[in-house]
């Protein structure tokens, strides 16, 4: 089906352009979501009309969009989940934890401008790509542990990895101290002189 795009889609085309599309596609996204109209004379001549209209929106809209990008952009939210104590996810980060993290901190963010390539299955910082109107991107991270305090280790530089392993490390020394002084403590009853009976 060929189509008059309203405004820029990504990997399609540019305002006012026809391009053609599947008919599902056309159907239930373009026209459904006011983004496209059918490519008739009719509405061809209603584009040409509304134009000028089009373009003051898409600017004005372009414009809030950066002005938000500017405040999102770099922005880091925590997300709590359980995980293994390798730092795999009992489940997984969506689209909808990332927009609804961002939401909770204040910024207006719909799941569908959150871009995941896959879903997030391991704890730590995640960038993580927001797209508030077809021509403006920002990049915000989401820092995904089990606790606060293990997201401002993480926010800190320091891996899960890390600080399990520092954990086990300091683990190991508490228990060679322990089987060091066990051991002093059986060498001074093995050097104690033995008591003599006399008879």
């Amino acid at each position: 089906m060929d189509v008059i795009l309203l405004e820029r889609v990504a990997k399609l085309g540019q305002m006012g352009e026809v391009v053609t599309v599947k008919d599902g596609y056309a159907r239930n996204f373009l026209l459904a979501q006011g983004k496209a109209l059918r490519a008739s004379a009719h509405n061809k001549a209603r584009f040409e009309t509304e134009k000028a209209q089009l373009e003051a929106r898409n600017l004005e809209t372009k414009k809030e969009a950066a002005a938000l990008a500017e405040k999102l952009d770099g922005q880091s939210f925590i997300v709590i989940r359980s995980a293994s104590d390798a730092g795999a996810l009992y489940g997984s980060v969506t689209i909808r934890d990332a927009a609804d993290a961002a939401t909770a901190e204040g910024f207006s963010v719909d799941r569908k401008q959150v871009i995941l390539t896959a879903p997030i299955k391991d704890l730590g910082l995640h960038s993580v790509i927001v797209r508030l109107h077809p021509e403006v991107d920002c990049e915000i991270q989401l820092n995904v542990a089990r606790s606060e305090e293990e997201a401002e280790l993480q926010a800190s530089g320091k891996s899960i990895q890390e600080l399990a392993a520092e954990e086990e490390a300091a683990a190991e020394f508490e228990i060679q101290e322990l089987f060091d002084d066990i051991g002093a403590a059986q060498n001074d009853e093995d050097e104690a002189p033995a008591e003599t009976t006399e008879e």
